[in-house]
């Protein structure tokens, strides 16, 4: 695995273009978002898509959200209502995976039975970065192992998941919390978990 420490404050594009290699060729990678580090590969390679399922010993029909660059780039990817687009405009980028309807440009493999998605843009110029220079997005499911177990120190993830994946991004310890995920693919917005973006927003 390749391994790169990223600067807090001027993240090296060198070393994010290297990361874009991979994704680009079929790879997976471990990067950082505004809360945990996360897996990551193209949404649109099967085989990397597959690997994933394989490292964190989750099963197939397991549903993972992806991370779009902005706003614009999301409604290619989700049908997007006046009401959800307003509520997203002020809470992103942030620590939320909205669920949307899912357009016919993502592949079917990440549609619920509803046929929704979930998506988010994070606060983290690595990640931002790292999908506006791929062109399309990213697959994005927090680091654990095969016990559901979060990892935060970006050591401890080398020393475990070094074998498995192909790069990695390490900008320190990150100690958040997943994502909250908010349905809001009906006429009211459903708070499905609860993590580090506050729902008060929504009531």
């Amino acid at each position: 695995m390749e391994y790169y420490e990223l600067h807090p404050d001027n993240p090296q594009k060198r070393y994010i273009n290297k990361a874009v290699e991979v994704l680009r060729n079929g790879g997976v990678i471990i990067y950082p978002t505004d809360t945990l580090y996360a897996f990551g590969c193209d949404i649109f390679n099967k085989d990397a898509l597959e690997r994933i399922y394989m490292i964190k010993n989750e099963p197939t029909s397991k549903l993972y959200s992806f991370v779009c660059p902005d706003l614009k780039d999301i409604s290619k990817y989700a049908k997007v209502s006046d009401y959800a687009y307003k509520k997203m405009k002020k809470l992103l980028p942030g620590p939320y995976t909205f669920v949307l309807p899912a357009s016919r440009e993502v592949p079917k493999k990440l549609w619920t039975k509803r046929k929704t998605v979930g998506i988010r843009i994070p606060d983290n110029p690595v990640a931002l970065e790292l999908v506006k220079e791929l062109g399309h997005p990213i697959l994005s499911t927090s680091v654990t192992n095969r016990l559901g177990e979060t990892y935060h120190n970006p050591e401890e993830i080398k020393n475990v998941f070094g074998f498995a994946v192909d790069l990695m991004l390490a900008m320190g310890t990150l100690d958040g919390e997943a994502s909250t995920i908010v349905d809001l693919s009906g006429e009211e917005p459903e708070i499905i978990r609860e993590g580090a973006g506050d729902v008060s927003f929504f009531f």
